[in-house]
């Protein structure tokens, strides 16, 4: 049952039936990388509600794959490609994944010890939806775009508007924790 957990959670963090999503891969106008940063190549873990690891998140200079905890690497992959887009800009890198026509974005910041924080708007709880979707209305035309079961919230922010977006707070998540 725990491993059933990981798994959903993992794939919650990567791609959930509701969320924000951009017209383009994000920031607008800023180069995709072609590899990731040896800075950022690595092993990753989170950690549960009682401390313990979970999967293992592992990014290597082509894009990123998963571990469970018995070292098996089923639990899926992203390779830069024109689906998986990856961008740098203001210390930030920009995780953008192709839907449909719609793209999904994830942010990660890496911190002095190495350590990542893994981010994103969070709409697919009922109540924080309403409440950011009303904030983000009054910055943003917001377009809502139905596929089969997903629901996408489509934003166009300038590079700075995505900017003033993380720096108030829209983009929250979870710090996964570098051991090699």
């Amino acid at each position: 049952m725990k491993k059933i957990w990981l798994i959903v959670s993992w794939t919650l963090l990567l791609y959930s039936c509701k969320e924000v999503s951009f017209r383009e891969p994000q920031p607008a106008g800023v180069a995709p990388l072609t590899e990731i940063p040896k800075a950022l190549c690595g092993k990753y873990v989170g950690l549960d509600d009682k401390g313990n690891d979970t999967d293992t998140l592992i990014v290597e200079s082509w894009g990123y794959h998963f571990r469970d905890a018995k070292d098996n690497d089923w639990l899926g992959k992203g390779v830069i490609s024109d689906s998986l887009v990856v961008k740098f800009y203001k210390n930030y890198y920009f995780v953008n994944f192709r839907s449909g026509d719609q793209w999904v974005l994830r942010l990660i910041q890496q911190k002095p010890s190495g350590s990542i924080e893994f981010m994103t708007i969070p709409v697919s709880d009922d109540a924080k939806r309403k409440d950011i979707l009303k904030k983000l209305s009054k910055k943003f035309t917001v377009k809502e775009v139905q596929r089969k079961d997903d629901t996408f919230y489509q934003i166009n922010p300038t590079r700075d508007q995505l900017m003033q977006l993380i720096n108030e707070g829209f983009f929250t998540g979870n710090e996964l924790v570098k051991v090699k």
